[in-house]
Formats: C-alpha cells, structure tokens, sequence
C-alpha cells in the first residue's frame, strides 16, 4: 500500500511541475519607437523556426514610444524574438527597391549587424521564471 500511495505522489508532483513549467511568460518591451503611429508585430521563434513560422505572434498598440506584449504558456527552453514598427498595419515589413527596410525593426539581446538578425545572436533562455527583455529599434 505505501508503494503504491508513493507512486502516486510521485506523479503526482511530476505532473505539477510539467503544468507549472508550461505556464512560463516572456514580456518583451520595445523602448523606443519613433511615433505612436501603426502597431508593432512581434514573433516568438524557436532555432528550428528561425525568421519562418512563429511559435507565438502578436500585433500590438504602441503609447508614448512603447509597446509591449506578453508570449504565455511558454516551455522552457532556448527562443529569441523579432519585432517591427508596422507604421502603416499592412501586415508586412516593407522594404525598398535596394532590399533595405523601410520600417525600424529589432530582434531581441539587441544585436544590430547588417542583414537579418540571426538566431545565436538573438537566442535567450527560458527556464522556470518568467523573462522580461527590452529590445530597441
């Protein structure tokens, strides 16, 4: 009987922790935007969706230079987030004729080199606490 009372205690926390787990945040806050014009997009990747389909994504207002927004049930692991100034809410980063952008544009730990932002300079860990990150333009 005491065998099988600890086998069930023991799933029992298991699967606590697991839930407990699954219900980290991430709030990411762009500190400096240029106008309160339009929204900005942000997407949440994992390294094998890098720059293609989001884990999590989400069109948000912009107040006094600021957005934020809050990616939840988060698992623990390694992501990293890019995010864009959609001045005119078309859904899309618009770029000119030359390939540059039109539109300022981030990615989280703030690493700024020419090109698009990648993964291993943008990546961060999510462990059993909830991340707060701010990302500038």
């Amino acid at each position: 009987m005491k065998f099988i009372f600890a086998i069930l205690a023991t799933a029992m926390l298991f699967i606590t922790n697991k839930v407990t787990a699954q219900n980290n945040t991430i709030t990411a806050t762009v500190v400096n935007i240029t106008s309160d014009t339009g929204k900005v997009a942000f997407a949440l990747y994992d390294k094998t969706n890098f720059r293609m389909k989001p884990l999590q994504s989400n069109n948000v207002m912009i107040n006094s230079g600021k957005s934020t927004v809050t990616f939840k049930n988060v698992e623990p692991g390694e992501y990293a987030i890019i995010c864009f100034h959609d001045k005119n809410e078309n859904h899309k980063m618009d770029f000119k004729t030359n390939g540059m952008p039109l539109e300022d544009y981030g990615a989280s730990n703030n690493v700024m080199s020419f090109g698009p932002p990648k993964f291993d300079d943008a990546k961060f860990s999510v462990t059993d606490k909830n991340v707060s990150l701010e990302i500038k333009f």
